[in-house]
């Protein structure tokens, strides 16, 4: 199934570290009834003694995910290895557009969901963020959802989003999951479902594997966001002047202000609830996304007992170039691995 590449470089991990990356993805290519989460037991991280703040991961741990009602669309594209639609899915009364490409043949096929990175809305078209991976993962026969996410191309809006954290993305992701199983499209293989994501959509990779974990068999993300909301914050919004940053501490607190909402907030402080094994990919010359974050990451998931891989890749920049094919067979063995 896999392509044949270089070996990545294994990187050993260091000490313990979401949502908001500010540079995109920086793709060369584009400038049935709803189902139950499948989920293990909660993990003793998640608080019952009072109802949670709706803005936080206890929140969304809290909160019943429903989506539903995938849709296949126009066809965008046909090749000689899969076909491209437009689709549309449900996800807690919202809908959600996106791009699938579905590998010719009789299937089925696994699947995995598309978790982009900060395009700005205003200027985002569908599908775009990750135009390399939908296309080489098809040809390698896997089912790819490319998902807009809520305020984005054709999607619903939701006013509140990024003042709550852009908390809404992950509810997108999950749902996205959900949609794919519960559709009943003979090409999907409703017990091999993985994540990817890159940049702001590793952060939303992140949150997806506290707030439900058993939801899918594996993770990857690339040039990940930080861990730590209160940092991506700062690094991003706040030094490049968003006035979003004073209606989001208007509404929630600064870091300094109020510690108990952005630990809230944070899949870290959650990090015992993760089940899937995860797969990190990052670029020792990464000047977007500080390498650290995913060495900080990584050695909080190890400490925890969890599944976790940290690969680095020298000289590789934010968007990843000569080293890109190669990281991409290792993610595709981490997938054949585990999604059976």
């Amino acid at each position: 199934m896999r392509l044949v590449g270089k070996a990545c470089v294994t990187v050993c991990l260091v000490l313990a570290a979401a949502v908001g990356c500010t540079d995109g993805d920086g793709d060369p290519a584009h400038t049935a009834p709803p189902t139950p989460t499948r989920t293990a037991s909660p993990a003793p991280s998640a608080p019952t003694s009072k109802p949670p703040d709706p803005v936080s991961i206890p929140g969304l741990i809290a909160r019943e995910h429903r989506g539903s009602g995938l849709r296949l669309g126009t066809v965008r594209l046909r090749t000689d290895a899969y076909t491209q639609y437009a689709i549309t899915y449900e996800a807690n009364g919202l809908t959600i557009s996106g791009l699938m490409n579905v590998p010719e043949g009789r299937g089925p096929f696994p699947a995995l969901v598309l978790a982009h990175g900060y395009i700005d809305p205003d200027v985002y078209t569908t599908g775009r963020g990750l135009a390399r991976e939908q296309d080489l993962l098809a040809r390698n026969g896997y089912v790819a959802l490319h998902t807009d996410y809520r305020n984005h191309a054709g999607s619903d809006d939701d006013p509140d989003n990024d003042v709550n954290l852009r908390l809404g993305y992950t509810e997108d992701v999950i749902a996205a999951v959900q949609a794919l199983r519960s559709s009943g499209l003979p090409q999907i293989d409703n017990d091999r479902i993985g994540l990817l994501g890159r940049s702001m959509g590793g952060g939303v990779v992140y949150n997806t594997l506290v707030v439900a974990p058993g939801l899918v068999d594996a993770a990857v993300v690339y040039a990940p966001v930080s861990s730590r909301p209160a940092e991506n914050l700062d690094h991003f919004q706040r030094r490049n002047g968003d006035p979003v940053v004073a209606e989001i501490e208007a509404e929630h607190g600064s870091p300094r202000e109020n510690p108990a909402f952005w630990k809230e907030i944070s899949p870290l402080t959650y990090v015992d609830r993760v089940t899937e094994p995860l797969l990190i990919h990052h670029g020792t010359a990464d000047d977007t996304c500080p390498p650290r974050w995913s060495e900080q990451t990584a050695a909080a998931f190890e400490t925890a007992g969890k599944d976790v891989r940290l690969v680095q890749h020298p000289g590789e920049g934010h968007t990843f170039s000569s080293r890109w094919r190669d990281s991409m067979d290792t993610t595709m063995d981490h997938f054949e691995r585990h999604l059976r």
